[in-house]
């Protein structure tokens, strides 16, 4: 019942919204009282607020149009290169030649995360990205959108899609594994190698990612451990509404995700809200429109299927199945040990709460199999978790490691 609770509520309010931003802009329109009246300008506000706190299912635009390419700026095409019933592999296609100073450029797999929120929040990412490389990312699909008829989706096999989205057109990525992929990610690639796959990618960059939550662990690596996983189950799973293509799948809802979200940083959320009403009271044009591109894009959420959600819990954060050694796939065991052909980056965030320094470092050791010289750690100060893969700190600190990465594999 909690999802079809939450559905009804959405839908009862979405008239108001509506009206809300209806009267908000006619307002706004007024001639000159709007200017001459306080009043006017906190009502105006009020509305606007309510209008823009609206939670959405569906994956934003990555707007991205064009890029600049050496001297000028090229079209960016975004087309899907292959598809399952839970993920497009995205490429943004760019239309460059001889006359740019380049024919080719390094192959990128950017792995979004299936945590909650669409590919398009690590938007910033790819931006800064298609400069340089040939740009992929994994676009997952909304649970809830995913008939009942295409199966299950666990952690199993989610390492399976990594690896099928790593082989596309002969392989040969170098990969970037953000936030919760940087396990799979691990598993895949050691697969791969065990197997002398020729599409074992050329590099590999874990940004923020659990490979080992017993390291300093977080709010959220303790909650995952003081419950076990029936108490997951009971409480923050259920079913899709029946009117959607996925009705009835189990899912973790991404309302609730995006609920723990806001809750652990409550005041962080209520000042920044704050600020907006009072941006939108004097009209500040620019800080309005960054309060709402960054929460349009955090207020747009994806349901999880549930086997993946409660399997990443008790593989990942509670039981450390990659760390400990005992991560297995469609029972085969995992030896990161495998590993030995890619250059390997970690970095971490010195202020993230929700990947705390050290987890993704453990890389470093766990993959014993590549020389140490062709392997490396970096810590970014000033940042939290979204800065690691966001932001000024991501363009001018964390972005060259990377690069220097890659310029290090790029014949590998």
């Amino acid at each position: 019942m909690l999802y079809d609770i939450y559905q009804a509520q959405a839908d009862m309010s979405q008239p108001m919204r509506r009206l809300s931003r209806s009267f908000a802009g006619l307002m706004q329109a007024m001639p000159g009282m709007h200017d001459n009246s306080l009043l006017l300008r906190n009502l105006t506000a009020t509305l606007n607020l309510l209008a823009d706190a609206e939670i959405t299912h569906v994956r934003p635009a990555f707007g991205i149009d064009s890029v600049r390419v050496g001297n000028r700026m090229v079209p960016v095409i975004e087309e899907v290169a292959t598809a399952s019933p839970f993920c497009s592999l995205l490429h943004f296609r760019k239309d460059f030649g001889p006359e740019d100073g380049m024919t080719t450029q390094p192959r990128l797999l950017i792995m979004a995360p299936m945590s909650g929120h669409f590919s398009t929040l690590l938007r910033g990412t790819v931006r800064t990205a298609l400069s340089d490389y040939d740009v992929y990312i994994t676009d997952w699909h909304n649970a809830r959108d995913v008939p009942l008829a295409a199966g299950r989706f666990g952690l199993d096999e989610f390492v399976g899609e990594l690896r099928r989205q790593m082989s596309h057109d002969g392989g040969g990525f170098h990969v970037l594994a953000v936030c919760q992929p940087a396990v799979p990610a691990l598993a895949a690639v050691a697969l791969m190698a065990a197997d002398e796959d020729p599409a074992e990618p050329r590099s590999v960059t874990l940004m923020a990612g659990p490979v080992d939550t017993s390291i300093a662990p977080t709010d959220v690596d303790k909650l995952a451990s003081e419950h076990d996983l029936g108490w997951f189950d009971q409480n923050l799973v259920t079913r899709v509404p029946w009117r959607f293509k996925g009705a009835f799948r189990r899912v973790y809802p991404g309302f609730l995700q995006l609920t723990a979200f806001i809750s652990m940083n409550a005041d962080r959320h209520a000042h920044k809200h704050w600020d907006h009403f009072e941006n939108l009271i004097r009209g500040n044009g620019e800080s309005i429109a960054a309060h709402r591109a960054f929460y349009n894009e955090y207020l747009s959420v994806m349901d999880m299927p549930a086997e993946f959600y409660l399997e990443t819990l008790d593989r990942v954060f509670i039981r450390q199945d990659l760390a400990r050694g005992d991560f297995m796939v469609d029972g085969r065991r995992v030896d990161l040990g495998c590993i030995r052909k890619p250059g390997l980056l970690t970095v971490e965030g010195a202020l993230d709460d929700i990947c705390s320094l050290g987890q993704t470092s453990a890389a470093l050791t766990l993959c014993s199999g590549i020389p140490d010289a062709r392997k490396s750690g970096y810590v970014q100060e000033g940042v939290g978790h979204y800065g690691v893969f966001n932001g000024t700190r991501w363009q001018s600190g964390i972005y060259p490691q990377m690069q220097r990465l890659i310029a290090a594999n790029r014949d590998a």
